[in-house]
């Protein structure tokens, strides 16, 4: 099977961290598919830009082309239906595309103020110097200083997550008894998180906690394995 997958990395090649590549890894194994890994960097636009894309996740399958994590889970799906499902059918897929925009505002926007200046600490000079230059002109900030509040931020964040925890004292995973591509959007945003930086997002006693462990367990420990954090 020809899978190949563009993942941004930093300095390790063995340690991707983007959290939508993320979400398409798990995916992935969720469907019992493999796929090389392409590592990629912020600076390295004309890897992908002859695939139609200037950002990662990409993925190759017998060369075509398919870009944002969102449409490779579509494409996983119906691609191969033999394989588990995904979304547990149709319904479910819709309810994941609501969550789809959750991940991105309230997981991502909410974790990138908390993390952002310890992001170019994985990154090589050319690439730190990217990502400062352009995430400081999108905030007006130098990152030091959008991240100089975490310590309350973090305390809104938890409390952002209560609708989850909610769900998580009832049910094992936001998919139900098991986990499916809804658990894969949020989870890669606290994976991104735990690679990237040593600042602590979740109280050991959140079931939200408990719930990224099991992730982080899941499919033979794949993502315990790639390096991180002990948060």
């Amino acid at each position: 099977m020809s899978l190949k997958l563009f993942e941004l990395v930093g300095t390790d090649a063995s340690r991707p961290f983007s959290p939508f590549c993320w979400r398409t890894r798990m995916a992935l194994a969720h469907k019992g598919l493999s796929a090389e890994t392409l590592p990629w960097r912020f600076t390295e636009k004309s890897a992908i830009a002859p695939h139609g894309s200037e950002k990662v996740p990409v993925l190759l399958h017998h060369g075509q082309p398919v870009v944002d994590s969102w449409t490779i889970a579509n494409y996983l799906e119906d691609k191969f239906p033999d394989r588990p499902s995904l979304f547990g059918g149709e319904g479910g897929r819709a309810m994941a595309r609501m969550l789809n925009a959750w991940g991105d505002i309230a997981i991502v926007g909410g974790i990138f103020p908390l993390i952002i200046a310890d992001i170019p600490k994985n990154l090589a000079e050319v690439d730190a110097a990217y990502f400062r230059q352009s995430r400081e002109a999108r905030f007006g900030k130098s990152l030091e200083e959008v991240m100089s509040g975490r310590d309350a931020g973090v305390v809104a964040f938890r409390k952002s997550l209560e609708v989850m925890r909610q769900t998580l004292k009832k049910q094992p995973f936001i998919g139900g008894a098991a986990p499916n591509y809804a658990d894969y959007i949020v989870f890669g945003g606290f994976q991104w998180a735990r690679v990237t930086s040593p600042f602590k997002l979740l109280e050991a006693d959140d079931p939200v906690y408990a719930w990224r462990e099991k992730l982080l367990d899941a499919f033979d420990g794949m993502a315990r394995r790639s390096p991180g954090h002990g948060v």
